[in-house]
């Protein structure tokens, strides 16, 4: 196993040289080779559970329709003359994977680079690696029992006995607690979260007032899905993923993303996160199929997206029409670069980064 790295050693080192000075180089390999350790550790599990591993193309019509996301643009310039075309780089690569699901895959993985622009804080990086996996006629609750599989394979791969991060060591073999969002938002704030939206609607009033009665900032602005995510942020996130690994889940439906609503219950999405030692390692759902309520979703981020910040990104109509013929499935997005920082106990992302960029970080 790797030594536990020294956050203050590794400042000053990383200040005396760059990461591909000899000396710096060998102070961060060790953590390196773990992490190529960890990554054939869950290719094998993979391909030994029937995995097919594909490779996605970063170059996409749209990198994603998240409201908050920004992506890296770029041109293409065809050598016959003809008109020049706008490409993103990907934000992550679902809809590439949804489009092979489309085509006839059933269980593909793939370990992606990714890119999101000004991402740049100890556990983001603009160009990262994510480990996506999908599977057909599955449901989210197969991807809870994968995501700890891989916990477990990760720490076994090296030899750890806990999971690391500043102010946190959680024994490897500890349960896995779960946990609703609306229990979660009552337990940690206070909120009756329910009381404020259904299954068409948000009450974004009464999630203001509930918020400020928690002592959690309201902007005049704020829509109720800012005011979710804030809370969620200084309320719930603080206190999950301290003790054991976290899965979060049952989010409401106006926070679905690309998830499916839950079959038993209209207003909650069956989708979840995975919390561990102060990160959020992954985000999984049962996949939303409808493509008109996809587009609907898509269009009012996007038109959101466009007033508040002042740009907007296409809808790529391919991947909408794959989504009218995409089997049952779920699929999960794991950071696989945090995977490795909680297994090693690396503080910062470019620790555990083969060749990060040179970013000073405000």
């Amino acid at each position: 196993m790797p030594r536990k790295i020294d956050p203050h050693q590794n400042v000053q080192a990383a200040k005396a040289s760059p990461w591909w000075s000899p000396e710096r180089h060998l102070d961060r390999r060790p953590v390196l080779i773990a992490r190529h350790t960890i990554k054939q550790a869950l290719r094998r599990w993979f391909l030994d559970e029937a995995f097919i591993e594909v490779d996605t193309a970063a170059l996409q019509v749209s990198p994603g329709n998240e409201l908050h996301l920004n992506a890296f643009e770029t041109r293409f310039n065809p050598l016959d003359g003809g008109p020049d075309r706008t490409f993103y780089l990907h934000t992550s690569p679902e809809f590439a994977c949804k489009k092979l699901l489309a085509a006839g895959e059933t269980k593909i993985f793939t370990f992606a680079p990714c890119y999101r622009n000004g991402e740049n804080t100890r556990s983001h990086h603009p160009e990262f690696t994510m480990l996506e996996w999908y599977r057909t006629g599955a449901d989210y609750r197969a991807l809870m029992a994968d995501c700890q599989a891989l916990l477990t394979i990760a720490a076994d791969a090296i030899g750890a006995h806990h999971f690391h991060q500043p102010g946190f060591s959680i024994p490897v073999e500890q349960p896995t607690d779960e946990l609703g969002v609306v229990e979660a938002f009552q337990r940690f704030a206070g909120i009756d979260l329910r009381a404020t939206y259904s299954a068409t609607t948000t009450n974004r009033e009464a999630l203001a007032s509930a918020a400020l009665g928690c002592g959690v900032k309201v902007a005049a602005d704020d829509t109720w899905s800012d005011i979710f995510t804030r809370v969620l942020l200084e309320c719930v996130e603080p206190e999950i993923g301290r003790t054991a690994p976290t899965i979060l889940k049952d989010y409401p439906l106006p926070e679905a993303a690309l998830a499916a609503p839950a079959p038993d219950d209209g207003m909650i999405a069956e989708r979840f996160e995975f919390y561990l030692a102060g990160l959020e390692l992954a985000n999984a759902f049962t996949e939303l199929a409808d493509p008109a309520e996809q587009r609907r979703r898509f269009e009012a981020d996007m038109s959101e997206k466009k007033r508040r910040y002042g740009l907007a990104y296409p809808i790529d109509e391919d991947f909408l029409d794959a989504l009218a013929i995409m089997p049952p499935a779920a699929g999960a997005a794991l950071g696989f670069d945090r995977l490795v920082m909680v297994a090693t106990g690396a503080p910062r992302i470019e620790d555990v980064v083969w060749t990060p960029l040179p970013l000073a970080r405000p």
